[in-house]
């Protein structure tokens, strides 16, 4: 199996991305974590990016807040899919972060979540690996079908509450 990449531009991004590294841990796909900056660090950024294929990785998560250039400098060289994960900042609310993530020029896509939306980061990352996956197909399929019980659930519990008045 693949393993995805996480990198995060600061170890402060932590708290958001220990999500994706608990989600990736949940769906037992093997992953890596890094510290790489675009700006402070741009080389071996870089050359991870360029090296990522041939180490392994199918997919790269990369969080970065305030510029947040780093999942374009990634995704700038390789051709394996980047997901980029926006970081909240105390400036902008994390609007500075989503707009550097998302607006990439013509082929140099990065697909983005929302602000702080590392679980769906690696959930998106499980989904592009279960293309070639069964078991990982299932896995996804079984997690959708408990979130759709969870939900017929809170709504029979809702219900009962609201006829209890």
């Amino acid at each position: 199996m693949k393993k995805v990449a996480v990198i995060m531009g600061s170890d402060s991004d932590f708290k958001v991305v220990q999500k994706a590294v608990l989600k990736l841990k949940e769906f037992s796909v093997p992953y890596e974590v890094h510290v790489m900056s675009a700006h402070r660090t741009p080389d071996a950024a870089a050359e991870f990016s360029k090296n990522a294929k041939d180490n392994g990785f199918g997919v790269i998560i990369a969080a970065a807040g305030m510029a947040a250039h780093l999942a374009g400098v990634l995704a700038a060289h390789t051709t394996i899919p980047v997901i980029g994960i926006p970081i909240k900042s105390a400036n902008f609310d994390g609007m500075d972060a989503l707009l550097a993530t998302v607006m990439m020029p013509t082929g140099i896509p990065v697909a983005t979540v929302a602000v702080d939306g590392a679980a769906n980061a690696a959930i998106l990352a499980v989904q592009m690996l279960a293309l070639c996956d069964d078991e990982l197909s299932e896995k996804l399929e079984k997690m959708k079908s408990d979130m759709a019980a969870g939900v017929a659930k809170k709504d029979e519990d809702i219900i009962r509450k609201a006829e209890e008045l």
